[in-house]
């Protein structure tokens, strides 16, 4: 038997215990990946590849822990998924109890020089240039760190795209996704990147190279892994986002390196030269979490905050929006521009609306027998949200509100009740509604937000700017 084969008849007993994951190519596929990017490694006195239950499901979860999904142990759809999303070639060494990132090591000075070996022919040398600068840009503008651009003869950081096999790289690419770049460690100084990739700046297409060469400029700095999905140094590519800022998890990494700059200035990754007119700029069909609105927004399966417009999802933290994925990329089946959505903890259960319909989901998986037709509340609602106190959920529409059991029949006899008689100050119709982990419900509605006490009546200073206090945009 090969050392693969008895590894993965041991993890098919501890990890793949689950209908989810029945198919041995996926438990395979697991196991690879938790090999290459660190979560297992064998001890130098082992013979043989095997690994034990308690090994296999220690690693599985430290990957889960680090992607924000159920520290299970066992491989389900959503780790798979979680998996197989383009990211960098650096293995993931952050603290397996910790989580927090780990610091490869420093430059011995602060002045240093970088060269572009070899460019991508997917954007102009100049606009390709200027995304490096700007990647450049996230970490002298937050530690004392300059970076200067020379054309010929030696520098410190040396960057270039290549192929497969490369003779300037030992670490082959695999091809479009999967592991888009790679960098080495002080003082090594090299940036990779994967020829193979579209290569794109503004726009959401392809790879952004901004963000990419500054994720691992970050590793050639010294920098490992982030645990957080949010920022720059998440080991997994999180896709385009127009107004990045580094997260506190990246600043607090690069200064314990490097101290912090006497003079701090907010980091803005602005292009330089990329003009308003630009033939590059996102197409109208993606929304700008900035200015675009809500159509609705969900606190949701693993805890996390779900955002909705056109097609396009997100999720909010406190750093504020996440990257942009198309709905259908996890709740297959659904469709775009949702009139609702609200997630029961009651029963795991996350319902969608729109039209005359309803989706019912467990975690990203559709229900048998859904969509199902709205029956006895009207098409085409505004907002809903899950009540914690007494465990319903408020559907609304225009000035109404009904409530509904999820466990109990009711012909919603005396609905729709006025929205005022419940809630004191609170707008209608509504654009979205979520009652939030602190406790608080809130409404949204034209780029505003309200919030409400205990007795349901809006604060005082309310309402507030969406895109400020949920999406962290600039004034």
């Amino acid at each position: 038997m090969t050392g693969l084969a008895l590894l993965c008849q041991v993890c098919a007993l501890a990890l793949f215990a689950s209908a989810a994951a029945s198919d041995p190519s996926e438990e395979q596929e697991a196991v690879r990946y938790l090999l290459r990017f660190g979560y297992l490694q064998k001890p130098l006195e082992r013979l043989t590849d095997e690994f034990t239950n308690a090994e296999l499901a220690e690693a599985m979860r430290s990957f889960q822990l680090a992607s924000e999904l159920p520290a299970t142990g066992l491989l389900d759809e959503a780790t798979l998924g979680q998996m197989r999303q383009p990211r960098c070639g650096v293995e993931d060494p952050f603290n397996q109890k910790t989580l927090k990132y780990l610091l490869l090591g420093r430059w011995r000075r602060k002045n240093l020089t970088y060269r572009i070996y070899r460019s991508t022919p997917d954007m102009a040398a100049s606009a390709a240039r200027g995304a490096i600068q700007a990647a450049f840009r996230y970490w002298s503008d937050v530690a004392p760190l300059t970076f200067r651009e020379v054309r010929h003869g030696p520098a410190d950081i040396r960057l270039s795209f290549h192929g497969a096999f490369s003779w300037t790289c030992s670490r082959p690419f695999d091809g479009p996704g999967k592991v888009l770049a790679h960098a080495d460690v002080p003082e090594e100084g090299t940036v990779h990147f994967d020829e193979a990739e579209l290569w794109t700046e503004g726009t959401y297409r392809g790879v952004n190279l901004r963000i990419i060469a500054a994720h691992e400029i970050g590793h050639a700095l010294g920098l490992g892994h982030s645990r957080y999905p949010a920022a720059l140094m998440a080991p997994v590519y999180g896709g385009y986002r127009p107004r990045f800022r580094l997260h506190f998890d990246d600043i607090d990494g690069i200064r314990a390196l490097y101290g912090k700059k006497a003079a701090p200035v907010m980091p803005s990754g602005t292009l330089p030269g990329l003009s308003p007119t630009s033939p590059s700029l996102p197409p109208a069909k993606v929304p700008d979490p900035c200015t675009d609105g809500l159509d609705a927004l969900m606190f949701g399966p693993y805890k996390q905050t779900y955002a909705f417009s056109g097609g396009y999802v997100w999720t909010v933290t406190d750093s504020g929006a996440g990257p942009l994925k198309e709905i259908s990329a996890l709740w297959k089946g659904l469709p775009e521009r949702l009139d609702a959505a609200v997630h029961s903890p009651r029963t795991g259960r996350s319902y969608f609306f729109k039209g005359d319909k309803v989706w019912r989901y467990r975690g990203f998986l559709l229900d048998p027998g859904y969509p199902k037709a709205l029956t006895r509340v009207p098409a085409k609602i505004d907002a809903a949200f899950y009540w914690p106190g007494n465990k319903k959920i408020f559907l609304f529409k225009g000035t109404g509100y009904w409530q509904w059991d999820e466990l109990a029949w009711s012909d919603f006899g005396g609905y729709p009740q006025k929205i005022s008689r419940l809630f004191t100050g609170v707008p209608a119709p509504l654009d979205a509604a979520v009652a939030w982990e602190n406790g608080r419900v809130y409404f949204f509605k034209g780029g505003q937000y309200w919030r409400v006490n205990g007795q349901l009546r809006v604060e005082k200073g309310y309402p507030l700017s969406t895109a400020e206090h949920w999406m962290q945009c600039e004034a």
